[in-house]
């Protein structure tokens, strides 16, 4: 009898991880720690490979510190909202026109930005009430957020003193701006349950309020590291879930990009304030 002969399967090895890069070994110091590194490298090829590493963060840094223009809430009033909040968004960050994205004669505003074609700034307005629960955590977590993302303009008003009659069911209110539209509202946030920073800054991520830094910076690196990366997964997928399916109500931008410029011009004063309620 006959039999077949069958070769058992061969048991495959286990990748090995792929060793750190340069880079990878040197982005969790600070430009100070990389220069005191350079001074005690074994030899003059590492000395100089550090020290132009060095400058090159040096140089990341100087470019974030440019764009960090804010970094705080701005309490504002009602008559100030088409000046901080609307015509705000319209400003190109500076060096916005490097790449070609915008005129060279679009016109300057007095930090150094442009009014011109990129993409505008993001601008978060917080409407909240005072002694309300909800807005009092609200407001906690938009002032951190203001100083952890200083590209973004953080701006503050009293619900019915920017909205007459604002009902309170209806604040916590945040409106998000680019180039001059609202690009997301959301009504009622946390007042079905307490939410979290992170919730809340997930949403402006995905709404784009706020843009994330490119590099983060060392010490956030390493406490980031040093949590159990199954469970952030987890947590990182229920955050972007509850984002994305906010509480209350949700609207766009209720004047519609796609109006014609004669119809915007048209528009009363009182339209930067028609919102959907």
């Amino acid at each position: 009898m006959a039999f077949s002969h069958q070769r058992k399967p061969r048991r495959r090895r286990p990748h090995r991880p792929l060793p750190p890069t340069f880079d990878d070994l040197l982005e969790d110091f600070t430009p100070a720690e990389l220069r005191e590194l350079a001074d005690d490298a074994a030899d003059d090829d590492a000395e100089r490979a550090i020290h132009a590493y060095a400058r090159q963060r040096e140089a990341e840094e100087r470019t974030a510190g440019k764009l960090a223009r804010f970094g705080r809430v701005y309490p504002i009033g009602r008559e100030d909202y088409t000046r901080e909040v609307t015509e705000a968004s319209s400003v190109d960050e500076p060096g916005a026109g490097a790449s070609g994205d915008q005129d060279d004669d679009d016109e300057d505003d007095e930090d150094g930005a442009k009014k011109g074609k990129g993409q505008g700034t993001g601008v978060v307005c917080f409407l909240y009430k005072d002694g309300q629960p909800a807005s009092e955590r609200t407001f906690t977590h938009i002032r951190t957020l203001a100083a952890r993302h200083p590209r973004t303009k953080f701006v503050s008003i009293v619900g019915d003193k920017c909205i007459p009659n604002l009902p309170d069911s209806r604040v916590p209110m945040i409106i998000v701006y680019r180039k001059g539209e609202i690009r997301h509202q959301v009504m009622s946030w946390g007042a079905d349950r307490e939410r979290t920073i992170d919730e809340l800054e997930i949403l402006l991520l995905v709404t784009g309020a706020i843009i994330p830094p490119e590099r983060l910076p060392p010490k956030e690196k390493k406490d980031d590291d040093s949590e159990d990366e199954d469970s952030d997964f987890a947590d990182d997928s229920r955050k972007r879930s509850a984002a994305t399916s906010t509480n209350g109500r949700t609207t766009k931008n209720i004047r519609g990009p796609a109006q014609s410029k004669s119809k915007k011009k048209a528009d009363d004063s009182d339209s930067d304030f028609d919102f959907d309620l």
